[in-house]
């Protein structure tokens, strides 16, 4: 091990943990999907705090249970999400809040013990060092490309000042309404399918990963049993597929590249991050908007989300912040969505 360099440890991978990062861009059309983070906002966020690029590769890890131990020197991390944490060190077991940036000394533990809300969260590590395949660190395992951490890997990070960072005002969610375009295939659905998909709520399926997430909900009815099949085209991230079945399908980050099912509505950048990180049970509504007001909604998240990270300040090395009191009671008017659009 260099003098510069550390080295964090999975001690427990929980559900699924994998490195992701801005994503393998250019390659879809030789079948190669893009992967990378399912939520890049909070990849950004989690960068910021540790002072990394944007999209430099992060841990992305679900439902709880990972286990990081430091094995050299002073390694520092940022959890983006809502989750449960925890370092264990020489002090004993210290409970920690997300959406900063703590730093882990040698032989200490970061776990991730649950989740708040939400599906996942996003681990940056500052100087993170990982090899990358066709351009990108990202993990595709059904190619591969990479495979889930497991217990026993170890990843090479920069040694870091003992500095910690804070994002003031965490982003929360609490909007149902996830905006759609209509998809390239509307048309073999029956008339009033549109007016169905944004007229009642959708539920999440248990069915979801990182590929894509089942909705279960009023059936949405094709032209014709000719109608539920087409000759097999391309599809992107967001794209809405519809089998026989009636229930919709929204294609996430691990996607194939191309598919058979038609496509009745394709979710808007803005919100996408926003649906993959809903959990089984929760319910969503779609909106319909246009081309030019989904152009001005992801210009207007770049935007917000570029504001959050411009907010983030570094905390005094004394201990006088009391994080649990700032983020529980401390805010003005409590925690903001980041995330709204102009719309």
């Amino acid at each position: 091990m260099s003098e510069r360099l550390s080295a964090i440890e999975i001690r427990s991978a929980g559900a699924y943990a994998s490195i992701q990062d801005g994503g393998r861009r250019g390659l879809r059309r030789v079948g190669v999907p893009w992967s990378g983070v399912l939520d890049p906002a909070l990849m950004k966020i989690a960068n910021a705090l540790v002072g990394n690029q944007a999209t430099a590769p992060v841990i992305e890890h679900f439902d709880g249970g990972l286990l990081l131990k430091a094995l050299h020197g002073c390694v520092r991390v940022a959890v983006a999400g809502q989750a449960d944490i925890d370092i264990t060190g020489e002090q004993g077991v210290q409970r920690v809040v997300c959406w900063r940036s703590v730093c882990l000394n040698s032989g200490e533990t970061l776990r991730i013990r649950a989740l708040r809300a939400g599906r996942l969260v996003v681990i940056a590590v500052a100087g993170l060092q990982v090899p990358e395949t066709l351009g990108s660190a990202s993990t595709y395992a059904r190619a591969g490309i990479g495979k889930p951490l497991a217990v026993g890997d170890r990843l090479s990070a920069q040694l870091t000042e003992a500095s910690d960072f804070l994002l003031p005002e965490p982003p929360s969610d609490d909007d149902s309404i996830i905006r759609v375009v209509a998809g390239p295939q509307a048309g073999h659905f029956l008339d009033d399918a549109l007016a169905t998909l944004c007229g009642a709520p959708f539920t999440v399926t248990d069915q979801a990963d990182r590929m894509g997430v089942r909705l279960q909900g009023p059936r949405l009815e094709h032209r014709s049993e000719a109608h539920k099949d087409i000759i097999s085209d391309a599809t992107v991230p967001g794209s809405m597929q519809v089998p026989g079945s009636g229930q919709p399908i929204v294609l996430l980050a691990d996607a194939q590249t191309a598919g058979g099912y038609p496509k009745i509505a394709t979710v808007i950048s803005a919100d996408l991050g926003r649906l993959a990180n809903r959990r089984a049970g929760e319910t969503l509504r779609f909106q319909m908007v246009d081309v030019d007001a989904a152009e001005r909604a992801a210009r207007s998240h770049a935007e917000n989300l570029a504001q959050l990270i411009a907010s983030i300040r570094r905390l005094p090395g004394d201990g006088s912040v009391d994080l649990e009191a700032l983020y529980n009671s401390g805010l003005i008017s409590g925690p903001i969505s980041g995330f709204e659009s102009e719309e």
